[in-house]
């Protein structure tokens, strides 16, 4: 997770230094829209490699799915340490089965 974190790092750099001809850059310069945009079609071509059986391009999808979340986390000021402590408390339910609401299809 070291590569993520340094990740985050650089993505934060960028957004407060704005270096010239940064693919970050220009992502913050769009706005969120754009962000938001590119992770929707990464999730998407993630899903479809994943689909086609391919792990090669679905590692490749993925990698681009978090960079792309990444810089939607420092757009946004979430930080690698709201997240971790979200999945700190989702680990200490582990094991527990969720209900779900059964629907009569005849009704």
């Amino acid at each position: 997770m070291d590569y993520i974190r340094n990740d985050y790092d650089t993505i934060l750099a960028r957004k407060e230094a704005k270096e010239e001809g940064s693919y970050t850059c220009y992502l913050f310069e769009q706005g969120i829209d754009k962000i938001l945009k590119k992770v929707g079609e990464e999730s998407t071509e993630m899903v479809i490699a994943a689909k086609n059986g391919n792990k090669e391009e679905t590692v490749g999808e993925i990698c681009d799915l978090i960079y792309h979340t990444l810089v939607m986390m420092v757009d946004q000021s979430i930080t690698i340490e709201d997240v971790e402590a979200v999945l700190r408390k989702r680990a200490e339910k582990s094991g527990n089965l969720k209900q779900f609401h059964k629907v009569d299809k005849n009704s």
